[in-house]
């Protein structure tokens, strides 16, 4: 799943950090020390005060990614600028991380659709990630954290809440008056596009094959949910058609009954596969119902600044749990248990 194309800019994690070092599952991260230094020019080097877990870092510890290790796990993070190498930030600032890696001067990241850079790629995946006491990055990648989060909040919102937004809103252009799917409601994407789709006024339905995931996603705003075993006879039962939009993230496990789902001219969105890696689909449903689906992965610049906007407006991450930087195996399997309903979060000390 994973590519070894270089990043396109230098990251380094410093200090305390959980370093992904055997494709063993969670056991395979362990907590390592690293030299410390300081900031190059352009650059900023940030005291992680949370972190936060998605199933990249899973993938990376059992072996699916083809990421050599040792490698610094994590693509989100939140902290204090602890030293700065550029004039836009200064010790004492609060930030947050831009998970994207970009390299920032060509002319579509100028564009500011960088999320189509050539040089694309992840922190924690392409570089080394966010778990960690010390991070240095470009300076263009940090944000103001927003003041109304705690440090908990502010790192489990960027990867999964820019992910939702750019598949619900760049790909899929979910409107207010319309109906969208949420598969696999408990995953933080998944949580993250709940909430989303409330936020701009689209009515919400979700499945989970948790009652108590279930229960959760309706008191977030989901105005029915459905087991996650046959479900689109139930979806299509309480819409009349179905849907307009599906929210994917599974694949395999529930591509088909997506697809069935879906009412004439609907769309299938999808930013991951966590059932495998190929997943089979009636061609006849598809053309015969005009239905699209989509890719989608990440998002750019703009799209995070719309994400922070809509924070400042009220929308608000689900942390899960919170583990200490010490007990990142036991995050990492309370995510590989599929246990967790929204971010599973690691606390970092900092200073």
């Amino acid at each position: 799943m994973g590519s070894l194309r270089p990043s396109p800019i230098e990251v380094l994690s410093q200090g305390k950090a959980a370093v992904y070092e055997e494709p063993i599952g969670p056991a395979g991260v362990r907590i390592r020390e690293r030299p410390t230094t300081q900031p190059k020019p352009g650059h900023v080097a940030v005291s992680i005060r949370a972190a936060s877990l998605n199933h990249l870092d899973l993938w990376l510890a059992h072996g699916a990614q083809r990421v050599p290790p040792p490698r610094v796990i994590a693509a989100d993070g939140a902290g204090v600028v602890k030293a700065s190498g550029d004039p836009r930030w200064k010790p004492g600032d609060e930030v947050v991380i831009f998970p994207t890696l970009c390299c920032w001067e060509c002319e579509r990241c100028r564009a500011g659709d960088n999320v189509y850079c050539e040089r694309f790629g992840v922190i924690g995946e392409h570089t080394d990630g966010t778990a960690c006491e010390l991070f240095h990055v470009d300076a263009r990648s940090l944000f103001p954290k927003p003041k109304a989060l705690s440090w908990q909040e502010a790192a489990a919102f960027p990867l999964t809440f820019l992910t939702a937004w750019r598949m619900l809103t760049t790909r899929a252009k979910l409107q207010p008056d319309e109906t969208v799917l949420v598969i696999g409601a408990g995953a933080g994407v998944a949580v993250a596009a709940i909430q989303i789709a409330c936020h701009i006024g689209a009515r919400v339905l979700a499945t989970s094959r948790s009652e108590a995931k279930r229960k959760r996603a309706q008191e977030l705003g989901a105005d029915a949910v459905f087991d996650s075993t046959g479900f689109s006879a139930a979806v299509r039962q309480a819409t009349g058609d179905g849907v307009d939009v599906v929210f994917e993230h599974v694949g395999p496990a529930t591509m088909a009954e997506s697809l069935r789902s879906l009412a004439l001219g609907g769309r299938i969105v999808t930013c991951g596969s966590t059932s495998g890696v190929k997943a089979e689909m009636s061609m006849p449903r598809l053309f015969f119902r005009h239905a699209s689906v989509l890719g989608s992965t990440m998002g750019n610049a703009g799209e995070f600044e719309a994400v922070l906007k809509a924070i400042d407006r009220g929308l608000r991450p689900v942390v899960d749990s919170v583990h200490p930087l010490d007990q990142v195996q036991a995050a990492l399997t309370r995510l590989d248990a599929a246990e967790q309903f929204g971010k599973v979060v690691v606390s970092v000390s900092g200073d």
